[in-house]
């Protein structure tokens, strides 16, 4: 975007046409305390050529996964993105359409959100997609908030473990919607225990979460969690990985009533944590109460296929109180990356890239525990992340593996815990998997 200077006497004019006498005056309302009293410290006036360098130079200072082999996981994931997406997504119609706000004149764009939808239904099994989140853990958030409406309770279970990250902007939405109690499932082996859920179930329980695979990559039970839902009337609440879902069973098989996840995977960079895509499905019968935007399909007075925003429960379009959500946006572009790369794969290719995770993860899971001193901390399945118990501190491990060019995944102690979190991708080579291995084995 470019800037575009001001002169005093542009600035002398604005300030007499708003009714002020200075700069001063007019952010007289500012406390001189929170002011800034000195000058900014710049880099001095620089060419263009000196500005890319310098910019260059700082970017260098920063290690990515494009330089280091990436064992890294917990909710952002280095898997590969084909060229295509870029070329695509990159198109002038995409790349700076912000919002539908103008349905009738954004037929493109609607109906790329309409695709989208309906890829992530058939991927959850789930009847209704919307337009997309912020992110899964607002996704999660709004669900939650969604269950307590719909039961009219404000209490909720977390049934397994959950990415503490998500659960700490799920207790930030509780807090700041006024509503109530969370309620942490016992852990056994690294997953809920499913009798210790029937012991939280009660007739103020609105929802039932659980994420599949969850934060330590193993697997929950979650037909039996789904189970104890509904027998106390609470609706289930399942955050899933997408790509997962191209070998596990995906949540409207096994009953869940809302269905989320990170779309993180689908196509879009790791970008130092964002932007990335809430994705966010339900049952036919919650419909109405949907967060968010929703595109649907319809025919013109001529019998022509078009596309419109429907249900708008957004607080822009409708009362504030009447509004199911503040949610004001939708991850458009991300949701259109993540729609590119399902088309780009199809059904068998989400299964490929969902195998190959698995096969490499416990490949790599089983190289490492014949090392001494390194073992799994939990014997629960898993999908592509595992715990490793280390004879060394797992932060100590980090910091030696960066020195080889590996980013060798993420310290559980960062949550209170101790472990390594390792996750393995697609990309990862057997020679990149055996090179780690070797790596551990020299510390």
């Amino acid at each position: 975007m470019p800037f575009i200077v001001n002169t005093d006497q542009d600035r002398e004019e604005m300030l007499r046409s708003i009714g002020a006498a200075s700069f001063d005056d007019l952010i007289a309302d500012i406390p001189p305390e929170i002011r800034l009293d000195r000058s900014l410290e710049l880099f001095p006036a620089l060419s263009e050529q000196e500005v890319m360098k310098l910019l260059e130079g700082l970017s260098s200072a920063n290690s990515s996964s494009a330089g280091f082999v990436s064992f890294l996981g917990g909710g952002a994931y280095d898997h590969f993105i084909p060229s295509a997406i870029k070329s695509i997504v990159s198109r002038s119609e995409f790349y700076t359409a912000y919002t539908p706000y103008q349905a009738e004149v954004s037929q493109g764009t609607l109906q790329a959100i309409y695709e989208y939808q309906s890829m992530m239904c058939r991927l959850y099994d789930m009847d209704v997609a919307n337009a997309s989140m912020y992110d899964g853990a607002t996704a999660l958030a709004e669900a939650v908030l969604m269950a307590m409406t719909v039961t009219g309770r404000e209490q909720v279970v977390l049934a397994g473990k959950l990415n503490p990250y998500t659960g700490s902007v799920l207790k930030t939405y509780l807090e700041a919607s006024g509503h109530g109690v969370i309620h942490q499932n016992r852990l056994e082996n690294g997953i809920g225990s499913v009798d210790g859920l029937k012991g939280l179930m009660s007739d103020r329980i609105a929802a039932v979460v659980v994420q599949q695979p969850n934060f330590y990559g193993s697997l929950e039970e979650v037909e039996a969690i789904g189970a104890a839902a509904r027998e106390n009337g609470a609706l289930f609440i399942v955050s899933a990985d997408p790509v997962s879902l191209g070998i596990l069973a995906a949540p409207g098989s096994y009953g869940a009533d809302i269905a989320v996840g990170e779309g993180q995977p689908l196509g879009n960079h790791q970008n130092f944590g964002g932007p990335y895509l809430g994705i966010f499905t339900v049952r036919q019968p919650y419909v109405r109460k949907i967060p968010g935007r929703l595109v649907g399909m319809t025919k013109d007075r001529d019998g022509n296929d078009g596309f419109i925003l429907t249900l708008q429960t957004r607080e822009q379009h409708i009362r504030r109180e009447k509004a199911t959500s503040n949610i004001c946006t939708n991850q458009a572009l991300c949701a259109l990356q993540a729609a590119v790369y399902l088309s780009l794969l199809g059904k068998e290719g989400i299964r490929e890239v969902a195998e190959q995770c698995t096969l490499k993860a416990h490949y790599l899971a089983g190289r490492i525990t014949e090392l001494p001193g390194y073992s799994l901390k939990y014997s629960a399945p898993f999908f592509s992340e595992f715990v490793l118990e280390t004879p060394l501190p797992a932060a100590e491990i980090i910091s030696a593996m960066l020195e080889k060019g590996i980013f060798a995944g993420y310290d559980l102690s960062a949550s209170g815990e101790n472990g390594l979190l390792v996750a393995v991708t697609e990309k990862r080579t057997r020679a990149e998997l055996d090179s780690f291995v070797q790596a551990l084995a020299s510390l």
